[in-house]
């Protein structure tokens, strides 16, 4: 029952990447007053068709509003992983037919709500919810249901819940964009988080709803992140949550499994600690390329060298990817980062083996996952044009859930910096305009260059708690691309705040010197960059034993920690590291 979503076809259905970006107010959807009614609908509706709803008979049947917009792959991998069929919605009617309804929204606020204005499905869709069919909005399929958004906006929304969606204030010391496992206070019985309890849940978003005494009787439960936002709604049989189920795990596997199922119930006792805040997360990281022989595998870098340094110069092989990413999920990471450092980087579109590693990675791993490497715009040898936009998006059909950009985002920086200018076309703002800034990472890769006196560059230098080889007390670090093998004039905390005023919605912070050391992440870098910008930072670099993670935590403001060699050669497990954090008393993920 797995037919092609809408936005596939050449009709008045278009792809979801070439929806305009601009306010939709004055063309948007109000379909309900302040207070929710089965029986009230705007004039406006009232003069178009009669809209009837006819629910389908067949139980395994699971219909799924695709409108195009990011990583949806994983709600369908979730939904068949809970041995569900899925029925993708083509017209207005399979939403009034449909017997229960997932839309899982990901993207920009005036994108979906453009879409959803110009194919007739938002009337579909308010007429649905009103006569209180099962429904599960997941995000942006949330923050949809409101009256509106700031989000590029005014833009209007669909009005079944009052209040108007905003953004996160940074002001306050929070990072934004939102992103991460936190705690839910769970305020009424909402029967699909029944089997939370007190675990984290993931997230991801910019923009929030707050609670307000006009739509408290929705409220479910919130979240507190600088303030407390609402994290799901629930009246009758129509349920939304800010979180991804998708992409919690087993936790949130057992939300889609109340919805799908109201009448199961898990015996299953979970005696976890308590979750209470945003947890830091820890991240496994597999650099993927081909080796010699043509396979694809994980492979790690000694200061970028991938190869070993014995007689046949191999390239170091660690595993399969599909295989190891499993197996990370199964130990509790938090997310999963792909690097591809396949030859197939310089025309991403034809990597056909990175894709399907996507694909069959995203079928058992229930976690974030990102993909970074080529992602840029690209003429093939067909002198046919691509923008990142277009790889972008092919990336996150095929499972991505953020894109991790690297050398076109210090070209893009260098740019921005010379010119003072915004042209919109860069990779960063091309994808963050479409996907929301949080889909996009910039990945720095820095080199250490040390100084004697800090007036001798242009850049921003930092005094070194360990001075370099000749005694020098500071350092700048200068970018560099192509894999750490060409050096540009930018320094990292130039680019980092170059790169979060063009749209960028975290960084990960690598450090070409630190690069396979096991001695230690570079925690005068990370202090340096996480302390200068508001979105989160994730440290890469350098970790050989957990006490690398408790150091990196405690000394500077990253979000997360990444690491790849460790993991691989199972010197340090992830349990142990999160075992480890507890211990010293770091919120994480168990």
């Amino acid at each position: 029952m797995d037919g092609a979503p809408f936005t596939s076809s050449s009709s008045s259905f278009s792809t979801f990447k070439t929806a305009s970006i601009s306010s939709s107010s004055s063309t948007s959807l109000i379909c309900l007053s302040k207070k929710f009614s089965r029986n009230h609908l705007p004039s406006k509706f009232k003069s178009r068709r009669n809209l009837s709803v006819r629910a389908s008979n067949d139980d395994s049947v699971v219909t799924l509003l695709d409108y195009g917009a990011g990583n949806v792959r994983s709600v369908r991998n979730a939904i068949r992983h809970l041995g569900f069929q899925i029925k993708d919605v083509q017209t207005p009617k399979d939403i009034l037919n449909a017997r229960r309804l997932i839309f899982p929204g990901v993207g920009a606020f005036a994108p979906a709500m453009d879409v959803l204005n110009n194919t007739g499905m938002g009337e579909a869709l308010c007429t649905y919810i009103q006569n209180d069919r099962p429904f599960l909005g997941i995000c942006l399929g949330l923050q949809l249901l409101f009256e509106s958004s700031e989000e590029n906006g005014p833009v209007g929304g669909l009005g079944l819940i009052p209040g108007v969606v905003g953004r996160f204030d940074s002001s306050k010391g929070f990072r934004v964009p939102h992103i991460g496992w936190n705690a839910l206070q769970i305020t009424k019985d909402s029967d699909i988080l029944d089997d939370i309890g007190n675990r984290h849940v993931y997230f991801v978003h910019s923009y929030r709803a707050m609670p307000s005494k006009e739509n408290k009787d929705w409220i479910s439960s919130t979240c507190n992140y600088g303030d407390e936002f609402i994290a799901s709604v629930r009246k009758g049989k129509v349920h939304a949550v800010q979180f991804h189920p998708e992409k919690s795990g087993d936790v949130g596997l057992s939300v889609l499994r109340r919805f799908l199922l109201p009448k199961s119930s898990l015996t299953e006792k979970r005696t976890e600690r308590k979750a209470s805040k945003l947890a830091k997360r820890v991240i496994a990281c597999l650099d993927v390329r081909t080796n010699d022989e043509g396979d694809l595998v994980v492979t790690k870098g000694d200061q970028y060298d991938v190869r070993e340094h014995a007689e046949k110069n191999e390239v170091r092989n660690l595993g399969k990817p599909v295989e190891l990413a499993a197996q990370y999920y199964r130990d509790g990471a938090d997310e999963v980062s792909f690097l591809n450092i396949t030859g197939f980087r310089d025309f991403p579109l034809g990597d056909l083996p990175m894709l399907q590693v996507l694909r069959s990675a995203s079928e058992n791993v229930f976690v974030p996952l990102t993909v970074g490497g080529g992602i840029r715009d690209f003429t093939d040898s067909n002198d046919r044009y691509y923008s990142s936009l277009e790889v972008a998006s092919e990336y996150f059909r095929s499972g991505a859930d953020k894109i991790s950009i690297g050398s076109d985002a210090v070209h893009a920086a260098e740019e921005y910096l010379k010119t003072k200018v915004k042209t919109g076309k860069s990779s960063i703002e091309q994808i963050s305009r479409v996907y929301g800034n949080q889909a996009v990472v910039v990945s720095i890769d820095p080199r250490r260059m040390y100084l004697n006196d800090p007036s001798d560059v242009e850049f921003k230098s930092i005094r070194l708690t360990k001075q370099g080889p000749n005694g020098e007390e500071y350092a700048w670090y200068q970018c560099t691309i192509n894999g750490g093998r060409e050096g540009r004039p930018i320094g990292a905390y130039e680019l980092a705040k170059a790169v979060e005023e063009l749209g960028a919605g975290e960084i990960l912070l690598n450090c070409i010197d630190c690069d396979g050391q096991g001695k230690g992440f570079d925690v005068d870098l990370i202090k340096m960059i996480s302390d200068a910008v508001s979105i989160p930072v994730i440290a890469s670099s350098g970790a050989g034993a957990v006490e690398h993670f408790t150091d990196v935590f405690s000394k500077t403001n990253a979000s997360a920690a990444l690491a790849a060699g460790i993991f691989h050669r199972k010197e340090v497990p992830i349990r142990s590291v999160k075992e480890h954090l507890l211990k010293e008393g770091i919120e994480v993920r168990i």
